[in-house]
């Protein structure tokens, strides 16, 4: 994976290869960012091309960390995007490359099996192709987890230790990429004489979607790189050249999508749902035709399955930032006449704080459907809850 292939987060991409440049890269770095935002796929662009680089067994030059010992090449620089044609990148695109190193979450398939990451380094490899924005639940997914909780075990911490025990096969550097490193828990404890006092010309490479749930311990020996959300722009480019879909589609599902490539992929995925019928009619059942239609809807809905019924969440939520910003800025907002139109009916029952408040109720409800909630006494919760906020006030959400 070359740089450009990796979304957005241009200044990013910069800094890292000023890093190298200047040789002032640290052992152990952190890449955090939240979810979509390409933390994943930007950590192992980088990590391909710290493999790729040409080593040199002459003694001289300097290494990465701006130390003596024998490393890059002095001579030539390479930038991410120049090492496409070199044999070294071949094997790390395809993440075969013996001195790149995965380790993730994962499970045991039968009892008395150790859980390590080399037990599905084809899946992983088959993943990152398919869905390199992909979360943690993607991945279990991926894997036919089911309900197992995955996680970074002790024998997957000593597999890691005797990795990189060993020196590297060809490149100058071994490098591990480690995803999740929340998922460690108190394992991680292990892991910290090596995150300290690597192997000699190894870089340990985590990648977090928070820094918040790692080990203190762990973070305080890192080096940390940042990974801010996508622009809406970006992923409105990234839709128009990967997606091939029309410019006012992505630029809709752009806005929607709040930084999130993986998110802007999903309401790609469910666009054509006619979610706006489906807020009407639910809205008319909470306000106005009575319980017998709450209990249809809530069937109907139920049935959706789940990543659809975060999609048609997420899409409420949209609507009703549009709607909060029509109150506030006025009708000339560029909007879909449609959305438009029923945001201004729902500005009619509805002030800010109220929407706020339901805005805040439909966060809560996508966080539980992602754990697996019973969907009908979810959905029949949040029309009561969307009845008191509302207060009584009602409006036929349907064309006079």
């Amino acid at each position: 994976m070359l740089f450009s292939e990796v979304i957005g987060q241009e200044a990013l991409k910069k800094q890292l290869v000023h890093l190298v440049e200047q040789k002032r890269l640290s052992h152990a770095l952190l890449f955090a960012g939240p979810e979509g935002a390409g933390t994943l796929p930007l950590a192992i662009a980088f990590a391909q091309y710290i493999v790729s680089l040409p080593a040199t067994n002459e003694n001289a030059a300097g290494d990465l960390f701006g130390s003596t010992t024998t490393a890059v090449k002095e001579d030539t620089f390479y930038t991410p995007d120049q090492i496409e044609n070199l044999p070294a990148y071949h094997r790390a695109s395809k993440l075969m490359h013996p001195d790149l190193h995965f380790s993730f979450p994962s499970i045991t398939e039968k009892p008395g099996q150790k859980n390590l990451s080399a037990n599905y380094i084809e899946e992983w490899r088959e993943f990152i192709v398919g869905y390199p924005y992909g979360n943690v639940f993607d991945w279990l997914q991926f894997i036919k987890a089911e309900n197992k909780q995955g996680n970074i075990s002790a024998d997957e911490c000593a597999e890691v230790i005797k990795k990189l025990s060993f020196k590297s096969f060809e490149s100058a550097y071994k490098v591990l990429v480690m995803w999740m490193p929340e998922y460690l828990g108190k394992e991680g404890n292990k892991l910290l004489k090596l995150i300290e006092e690597p192997p000699d010309n190894t870089i340990i490479i985590l990648v977090a979607a928070s820094e918040e749930n790692i080990l203190p311990t762990i973070l305080s020996r890192c080096q940390f790189i940042k990974v801010p959300r996508l622009a809406s722009n970006e992923i409105e480019a990234a839709l128009i050249s990967k997606g091939q879909i029309e410019k006012e589609k992505a630029a809709q599902i752009a806005s929607m999508s709040d930084g999130n490539y993986r998110e802007a992929l999903h309401l790609l995925q469910h666009s054509d749902a006619d979610y706006l019928s489906q807020i009407r009619e639910w809205l008319n059942a909470i306000l106005k035709n009575g319980p017998v239609a709450q209990v249809k809807w809530v069937d109907e809905t139920s049935k959706m399955g789940r990543e659809p019924q975060k999609q048609f969440l997420k899409y409420f939520n949209h609507l009703l930032e549009q709607s909060i910003r029509l109150k506030i800025l006025g009708t000339d907002l560029p909007l879909d006449p449609d959305l438009k139109d029923f945001a201004l009916r729902i500005n009619k029952i509805a002030s800010v704080g109220q929407m706020e408040a339901i805005i805040q109720e439909i966060d809560k409800a996508t966080y539980y459907i992602e754990r697996n909630a019973n969907p009908k006494m979810l959905f029949m919760a949040l029309g009561i809850k969307f009845y008191h906020i509302i207060q009584n006030k009602t409006l036929i959400l349907t064309e006079a």
